[in-house]
């Protein structure tokens, strides 16, 4: 259902409609929506509605008792051109992150069904060789963009950024974590073909 809500001094009147299709419209789905109009990001928006705080953001707004036509305050300071400069420098960091973040997930169940054996004995070898080439290609791939990251220099107040990029890092460090370990069971599962091999000529 689309609610309308005025929303602080600018007085916007925005309709929330939910996400979910038949669900009902949550804090989530309205302090998004508020974000794009106002331009205070979600994380630094308080929504006051009759004196209470909104805080619950999952809860569905007739829960929380918003209604159609409430007034809801919004108390939240917008970005700085400069800061949403950074933000979007991040949030393209972020996108190429996803697609890398692929790229691990596909050599992983390659590998997978490697180790289950769905691939004949005779081609395992150049296989695994290949799957090493390209974690190890991943890995290097997420270095870079931790380089970038670093490379983004942010003035104190830049709170909103400095929380997404404090963010980022620690997801690309998760990444590359897993790569590591890909890479150690890629090398074990090549070390064990490698000695049955051996075993075979002999």
């Amino acid at each position: 259902m689309p609610l309308k809500v005025p929303t602080s001094n600018e007085k916007h009147s925005i309709q929330v409609a939910s996400q979910q299709e038949d669900g009902e419209p949550t804090l989530q789905d309205m302090a998004v929506l508020i974000e794009q109009v106002t331009g205070v990001p979600v994380p630094f928006q308080k929504l006051i509605y009759k004196g209470k705080s909104l805080k619950e953001l999952e809860q569905p707004l007739s829960a929380l008792g918003v209604k159609n036509g409430c007034k809801v305050m919004l108390i939240g300071k917008r970005n700085s051109p400069e800061e949403e400069a950074e933000l979007k420098k991040l949030k393209d960091l972020e996108k190429s992150v996803e697609q890398i973040a692929n790229k691990l997930e596909e050599v992983n169940k390659e590998f997978t069904s490697i180790q289950k054996g769905f691939l004949a004995k005779n081609l395992q070898a150049e296989a695994l060789k290949q799957l090493d080439k390209r974690i190890k290609g991943t890995a290097e791939q997420f270095m870079k963009i931790l380089e970038q990251i670093d490379a983004i220099n942010l003035p104190e107040n830049f709170s909103d950024c400095k929380l997404k990029k404090k963010g980022l890092v620690k997801r690309v460090q998760v990444f590359l974590a897993q790569c590591d370990t890909v890479e150690g069971n890629i090398g074990q599962e090549m070390d064990k073909l490698q000695s049955k091999n051996l075993a075979l000529a002999e």
